[in-house]
């Protein structure tokens, strides 16, 4: 049973990577009309390139991740003539495919979609030996988010329901506020909440004090709109000071309103909104200790041995 899920696996990875490397290519050919629609994949053994063109070809794949989902490194490689300005040219073609791909959604023939994060050079500029061309190779980092469904929604959290609530109240109807991971369908502009961490700690003798770190992604397709609504969210949030939160259940079964104190809330504007994201949220709530609800005649007793 296991070895039919490795190569089933296997194999809707591999036809994965064959429409993300197809739909690069296409995307690419846009992006550079110079290279006239010449997106190669890697050379065969003693194969020599003619004329400008760029090199697509998959580099290490690495750990899944929780929120942004599968990840897959992809080297962009543009090639230039000396004649053509050579190291210029690779300067000038490398800004469009950062321009043109950082934090670009893109889909493919099937349907999916799957977003390109820059993460660098992985090396100089050199001159290919074959061809005589300036090259420089550029990564990417491929993530397809994996469609969590509605299952999700229906198990959430009460503090990042509330979180998500109190998001879509303050940016409205036009956003798209996500919870735990981006959904394989998200636009922009979107916001996404999810929990990164959490703690408790004793609060007097009756009482625990809850903790919870959140980290909020925003995403648009312009800077300065994103770096507007970073700082709008944090300072909105240091207004509001508390939350309301309505956690369900009980012996009545009846919907319960709390509120959870907003502590500390801070924002990175130079983050990676996809895959890090710009929000530092710290929320905090007091509960009752479990067990210390002290019999009624031991606080009469209690009370008179005080007096």
């Amino acid at each position: 049973m296991s070895m039919n899920n490795e190569t089933s696996t296997a194999i809707s990875t591999s036809g994965l990577s064959t429409l993300i490397k197809k739909t690069l290519k296409q995307k690419l050919a846009v992006l550079v009309p110079d290279w006239d629609g010449r997106v190669l994949d890697v050379p065969a053994s003693g194969e020599v390139l003619a004329g400008p063109c760029a090199i697509v070809a998959f580099a290490e794949e690495v750990p899944k991740s929780a929120w942004a989902g599968y990840r897959r490194i992809i080297k962009i490689s543009p090639y230039a003539r000396p004649e053509d300005g050579g190291t210029e040219q690779v300067e000038a073609w490398s800004a469009l495919l950062i321009d043109g791909l950082h934090q670009v959604r893109l889909v493919d023939e099937a349907g999916e979609a799957f977003t390109c994060i820059y993460l660098g050079s992985s090396d100089s500029d050199r001159v290919d030996a074959g061809s005589g061309m300036v090259t420089r190779s550029l990564r990417f980092g491929v993530y397809v988010p994996e469609d969590s469904g509605a299952a999700l929604v229906e198990t959430g959290d009460a503090w990042l329901a509330a979180l998500q609530d109190w998001t879509q109240q303050e940016l409205g109807s036009n956003w798209s506020v996500h919870g735990d991971v981006w959904p394989g369908g998200y636009e922009k502009p979107s916001v996404l909440w999810r929990l990164a961490g959490c703690s408790t700690s004793v609060a007097g003798t009756s009482a625990l004090e809850v903790r919870q770190q959140w980290i909020g992604h925003v995403l648009t397709d312009y800077p300065v709109l994103t770096r507007q609504i970073v700082t709008r969210l944090v300072e909105q949030l240091a207004v509001q000071a508390r939350l309301a939160v309505t956690e369900t259940g009980g012996e009545e079964h009846k919907s319960n309103t709390r509120y959870v104190t907003v502590d500390e809330v801070t924002a990175d504007l130079q983050t990676d909104a996809y895959l890090n994201g710009q929000i530092r949220l710290t929320l905090q709530q007091r509960i009752r200790r479990p067990g210390t609800n002290v019999p009624f005649i031991r606080e009469i007793h209690h009370s008179k041995g005080m007096e």
